[in-house]
């Protein structure tokens, strides 16, 4: 899997061990980035079923294009100098949605709202997209976390629900390490959540 980079990977996050460099305000545009993770393998079985994607809820703090940055004494800030393409929550809905359509579990994914009609909603919070910096690690871990429940909007009812968490060790303290980290984890996750929705047997409407 590679990051889709609309600018530089050249730059260093920071010192070893330290996200400090690139913390607070820059005179500089940021640089900007996108995630991309592998297809799903096709599913056997198809659904004749229409499956909207909401955009996930989060809390403000993650529902932006910055990218989230939890320091040695847990303080929560952003990396500067870097934004994501545009905000996570938003980019989240887009992976699981092409995920899906890759897969074809169903005879429709599609991102909610939409003017398509859809027998199923995937309602999901997501809860962690971050780097973390562990006191005297030399490279952060970033850690994704998302609640998806599956609603039967036919009959206004819900299917099922999952917590999935993804974690991955930036190989380095390099800003193309943690975005590789970023991209690992957020695609563990989003393979979960598809592997999960193939298990799942919702049924046709009466």
């Amino acid at each position: 899997m590679r990051i889709a980079l609309v600018l530089s990977l050249s730059l260093s996050l920071a010192s070893a061990g330290c996200a400090g460099a690139l913390l607070g305000p820059t005179a500089e545009a940021p640089e900007v980035y996108r995630l991309e993770i592998a297809d799903a393998a096709k599913d056997a079985e198809r659904l004749p079923l229409a499956l909207g994607v909401a955009r996930p809820r989060a809390a403000p703090s993650l529902d932006t294009e910055r990218i989230a940055v939890v320091q040695p004494d847990s303080r929560f800030d952003y990396f500067a100098g870097v934004r994501w393409s545009e905000p996570a929550p938003q980019m989240l809905q887009s992976l699981i949605v092409r995920v899906l359509q890759s897969g074809g579990r169903f005879e429709v994914a599609v991102a909610a709202p939409s003017r398509v009609p859809t027998d199923l909603l995937l309602d999901v919070e997501l809860r962690r997209f971050e780097a973390v910096y562990a006191p005297g690690a030399d490279a952060p871990t970033v850690r994704v976390e998302f609640q998806a429940t599956l609603v039967d909007q036919r009959r206004a009812r819900r299917v099922s629900s999952i917590g999935v968490s993804a974690e991955a060790v930036a190989g380095s303290n390099q800003r193309g390490a943690v975005l590789d980290a970023f991209e690992r984890a957020t695609g563990e996750s989003v393979h979960a959540l598809a592997a999960w929705l193939r298990d799942t047997q919702p049924t046709a409407a009466d």
